[in-house]
């Protein structure tokens, strides 16, 4: 039986039952994602919202208060993930803004910005890594997958996974370090 009032929904939702966010994702995501537009303007990032706000709900599910108005707790989630997502293109403006403003003055400098040395750097780095360490960074930046799809696929701890590209960025951030500004640049783009 499929529930009907909004405490069987949260009861359901507590329980693992996805028929539940199934409900809830037909009554709530075209009001979620007009929303998210009102305020972003863009389709995609209303659309990206409206998938967080759902994920969120799913991993919090076990948290849900029965008693309380699950339309507030939505919207709430909605308004928090719309101001992320202001916050985080605005601190993305701020960088292009400054990458932007880096002059190149000397022939010295000009040579580090080489991108055909700097991959080569990278390279270097990259093989320098444990085989366990290298194996998931590889699968991360090379075939684009997500860590829990990392850790489903190695069938380790999503953690771990974690865990490891933190450790792997960090070892190619410092052996970049001495490559000067244009290593930084090198690494936060391409990396």
């Amino acid at each position: 039986m499929k529930p009907f009032t909004e405490k069987e929904i949260i009861q359901g939702l507590k329980k693992g039952d996805k028929s539940c966010i199934d409900t809830l994702y037909k009554v709530y995501h075209q009001r979620i994602y007009a929303f998210a537009l009102s305020y972003l303007k863009v389709s995609e990032d209303a659309l990206d919202v409206a998938h967080e706000v759902f994920i969120c709900l799913w991993e919090k599910r076990k948290d849900l208060d029965a008693e309380k108005n699950i339309e507030s707790f939505i919207f709430t989630v909605t308004r928090n993930a719309v101001l992320s997502l202001f916050r985080k293109k605005a601190s993305e403006q701020k960088y292009l803004s400054y990458l932007a403003s880096l002059t190149i003055e000397d022939t010295a400098t000009e040579k580090m910005v080489d991108y055909d040395l700097l991959n080569e750097k990278v390279e270097t780095l990259v093989a320098q890594l444990p085989p366990r360490r290298l194996e998931i960074y590889t699968l991360s930046r090379n075939r684009g997958l997500s860590n829990k799809e990392i850790s489903a696929q190695l069938d380790i701890a999503e953690k771990t996974v974690e865990d490891h590209l933190t450790k792997a960025l960090a070892f190619l951030r410092n052996g970049l370090n001495g490559v000067g500004v244009a290593g930084l640049v090198f690494y936060y783009l391409f990396l």
